[in-house]
């Protein structure tokens, strides 16, 4: 008797589990977990479209080279965003359809990166900034002002801290060693002096005062300023308004 019952119980049971859950094997259904929310990506932050360069100027080449000189000490005054596009341009901007650039490149590979390091500049809020050749723009890498320190991984050298910006040129050895080796380490190195030469003139012509600082700890600057593992910081160079 408790036989019978006990074979109807499990019938019936068998029945409701095929209605709720398809079930029609002697082993109870598995139990799927919920799946949580789904992760959201943090949107790419969105490129900054700097003013277009200027291609004229009321000073001469000439005056430019005869002015040169490194300036260490800025007032404390904002620079703006036309003048941060133009130094970035000079630097290292597209002048030629198929992609040359302001600076020479050996072989035309361009391994040089650029980044602001900006504290004081108006229209632009502080933090460090990529610059993208390519469509004249800034993409945001950071939100915080780091003049400061990169001041202390520049051994103390206060003007880096009271420029207005921070340019700091960056490479990566890959693009230029692949085709020529160890040479191609002496090509970048001429790169970036080209690339700095353009910014000290460009700078004379806005009548704005910069210097140039090679003594630095590599890996803080990299830190500092977010580079990827692949890129060298080469340069650290302050500008600002001369006093």
């Amino acid at each position: 008797m408790l036989s019978a019952k006990k074979g109807q119980l499990e019938a019936l049971l068998i029945t409701l589990l095929t209605l709720v859950f398809g079930f029609t094997g002697c082993a109870a259904p598995e139990l799927q977990e919920t799946p949580g929310p789904a992760e959201v990506a943090t949107p790419a932050p969105e490129p900054l479209k700097l003013p277009d360069p200027r291609l004229r100027s009321d000073v001469s080449l000439e005056e430019t080279l005869l002015e040169r000189r490194s300036v260490r000490e800025y007032a404390d005054e904002a620079l703006t965003l036309e003048e941060v596009s133009q130094l970035l341009w000079a630097a290292q901007g597209i002048t030629a359809e198929w992609g040359g650039r302001t600076a020479p490149s050996a072989g035309g590979l361009y391994p040089l990166e650029l980044y602001v390091a900006a504290g004081n500049v108006k229209e632009l809020a502080p933090g460090v900034y990529k610059y993208e050749p390519e469509g004249h723009e800034l993409t945001k890498v950071r939100d915080d002002d780091v003049r400061a320190q990169l001041a202390e991984a520049a051994l103390g050298q206060k003007w880096v801290k009271e420029g207005a910006i921070d340019i700091v040129i960056a490479a990566v050895y890959q693009r230029t060693t692949k085709k020529y080796g160890d040479r191609g380490v002496r090509y970048v190195h001429m790169e970036a002096g080209h690339a700095a030469q353009n910014i000290y003139l460009q700078a004379i012509a806005l009548d704005l005062g910069m210097v140039t600082v090679g003594a630095f700890y590599d890996e803080e600057v990299r830190t500092i300023v977010g580079m990827p593992e692949n890129e060298a910081p080469l340069y650290v160079i302050s500008v600002g308004r001369k006093t």
